[in-house]
């Protein structure tokens, strides 16, 4: 490949579904909080991470990171990777609490572990799928292969085994959805705290309102993705004035990106690209009320975590 050219080409799925601003936005808030029903990758992270109180940072980090690989350059992808394994290194340890009868305090955890490595691509991928079929249109058959196979060589570039992951998309389908559907995902009670900020049941601090209207519509979208039981879990009222709503919002979505010229003016340049700058905005207010000595989330306090850590 040229020396510019990424570890996907320009018309492979993962960059085509990742290019739409819609997915980018959305399907990384998504896979945290459906994942966050994975003790060991929940409780594993949480335990070692420097942006525990602060989700809304790790979030723009994870999606950095992430878009590295997926749309950057080989030299952005490798720089990705090499931060990210240094950050993985450490990341081994044991449940401190029970969390559910599959993972009992004392179950170990570690990044290297290919089944944990297998599970973040299966949150990942799964998240951006589910958000392009309900925000830009829904994927063929032959799309949904290529775009699991995508992913899966993107989880082998940060380190999954290939073997680790079902052959075929229908494979993952059968295991994924067998995962959900079983008695083992389970919420930990700071997972559940955690979530809900990032899908805005809680206010973590206060915004002009265009940002507010900006980020509840997201929100929303996310919370309408997830399955009926995970949001039996996190305690969402999901009823018909919320599905009307997310009908609308959606289809004017999809809309957008069937025919922009009906898009509003300031919506039509921003359909597709790199997602990532924009995720920056949600952690500014954050980072100035860490630098003040608040938290990003009420309720959470620091000290507290940190001792956990310790």
């Amino acid at each position: 490949m040229p020396a510019q050219s990424g570890y996907f080409s320009d018309d492979s799925m993962i960059r085509r579904v990742m290019r739409k601003r819609a997915v980018g936005l959305t399907y990384g808030q998504r896979a945290l909080v459906i994942g966050a029903v994975h003790p060991l990758l929940y409780v594993g992270t949480a335990e070692n991470t420097q942006h525990r109180t602060t989700p809304y940072t790790r979030l723009a980090l994870t999606g950095k990171l992430f878009e590295a690989v997926s749309l950057g350059t080989r030299e952005e992808a490798d720089r990705a990777r090499t931060f990210t394994a240094k950050r993985h290194a450490p990341v081994q340890g044991a449940l401190p609490e029970d969390a559910g009868t599959h993972n009992p305090r004392g179950t170990r955890y570690s990044a290297h572990d290919p089944q944990l490595m297998f599970m973040t691509m299966a949150f990942t991928f799964d998240s951006a799928e589910v958000m392009h079929d309900l925000l830009v249109r829904k994927l063929t058959p032959g799309e949904r292969e290529g775009l699991y196979q995508d992913y899966c060589r993107w989880g082998e570039l940060f380190g999954m085994p290939r073997e680790a992951a079902p052959a075929d998309y229908a494979g993952f389908r059968d295991y994924f959805d067998g995962y959900l559907a079983s008695d083992e995902p389970f919420l930990t009670e700071e997972a559940k705290l955690v979530g809900s900020y990032l899908m805005g049941q809680r206010i973590a601090y206060p915004m002009p309102i265009p940002v507010q209207q900006a980020l509840g519509g997201f929100n929303l979208l996310v919370q309408s993705s997830l399955p009926p039981r995970i949001r039996e879990m996190y305690g969402l009222n999901w009823g018909l004035r919320e599905e009307i709503a997310c009908r609308g919002l959606a289809q004017a979505v999809r809309t957008a990106h069937i025919s922009p010229p009906l898009a509003p003016k300031l919506l039509r340049g921003s359909l597709t690209g790199p997602s990532y700058p924009l995720y920056r905005l949600a952690t500014r207010r954050e980072q100035r009320l860490i630098a003040a000595g608040r938290s990003s989330m009420p309720g959470v306090d620091p000290l507290s975590y940190a001792a956990r850590v310790g």
